[in-house]
């Protein structure tokens, strides 16, 4: 009798801790040949590029096939209207075009019997004042930098940011964003921290870092929030990620379409 009043409060008690979890299951899709579109507009005079290829599976990884024969053009408030030409197989660039603040763009791709279409505002500039490191004294390596990332954020307007991480001139494959919900009109001091499944990726002394800030728009930052969420996953453009993450293009494709400001600067790491 003992051993069953035992058994039923063990079972009450896994019951309530089970109940108190919360459980969140990612489906992981499988299905290829979607479109993926990406799509950029910045405020800098140079090469504008917007990339069309197909996803394929999450385990088939750096294999992109690009989607060629497409009209690609982007059209700002104005009326002026730029075509983008293809070359090489599935990226589509122009050189006539430097993007303004405030003014909104619109992009339509249309690729065999489909026309997709997306739209961004392109935000004021936001100055980077400067890109630090410092002793990283929680890692295992001594050696190890933490990068830091430091601007003014203006006060009394929505701000949302992006920041783009090259090392030793090497692209780092993590999603850096921020928002100015808890730090509107402030001095901004963000840590752009190297997670578990970098490979290993370190920041070292004399290691040159370069980042590029990019003020972004709400759904624009919506996306790359999204994807930083699933960090560890590919994405945007290739295989699938478990969940994936919400595009301001329709019909709904995989992908974005970004009107944004860029600042570039570059240390070396100390």
């Amino acid at each position: 009798m003992k051993n069953s009043i035992s058994y039923i409060i063990y079972l009450f008690i896994l019951s309530f801790f089970t109940s108190c979890e919360r459980v969140i299951e990612l489906e992981l899709r499988d299905d290829t040949g979607r479109l993926v579109i990406e799509a950029n507009i910045h405020d800098q005079r140079g090469l504008q590029t917007i990339q069309l290829s197909t996803n394929v599976r999450f385990s088939d990884k750096n294999t992109y096939p690009p989607v060629t024969g497409a009209q690609v053009s982007v059209e700002d408030d104005a009326g002026n209207n730029y075509i983008f030409r293809e070359g090489p197989a599935g990226i589509y660039t122009t050189d006539s075009v430097a993007g303004i603040y405030g003014k909104n763009y619109s992009l339509t791709v249309v690729t065999g019997d489909s026309t997709f279409r997306a739209s961004s505002k392109m935000p004021s500039l936001v100055k980077l004042d400067s890109v630090s490191t410092r002793k990283d004294e929680f890692g295992e390596n001594e050696d190890a930098r933490i990068i830091s990332v430091h601007y003014q954020d203006p006060p009394g307007i929505a701000n949302q940011y992006r920041f783009v991480l090259y090392l030793n001139g090497t692209l780092v494959k993590r999603d850096f964003v921020n928002d100015d919900q808890f730090s509107d009109g402030r001095s901004v001091e963000l840590d752009l921290t190297l997670g578990d499944d970098d490979e290993d990726l370190e920041v070292l002394p004399g290691d040159r870092v370069e980042v590029e800030m990019q003020c972004i728009d709400k759904d624009v930052y919506t996306y790359w929030y999204s994807l930083a969420s699933q960090q560890g996953s590919d994405g945007p453009g290739g295989s699938v990620t478990p969940a994936d993450p919400p595009t301001n293009i329709t019909p709904t494709s995989l992908g974005y379409f970004s009107a944004h400001t860029i600042e570039r600067k570059t240390i070396i790491a100390k």
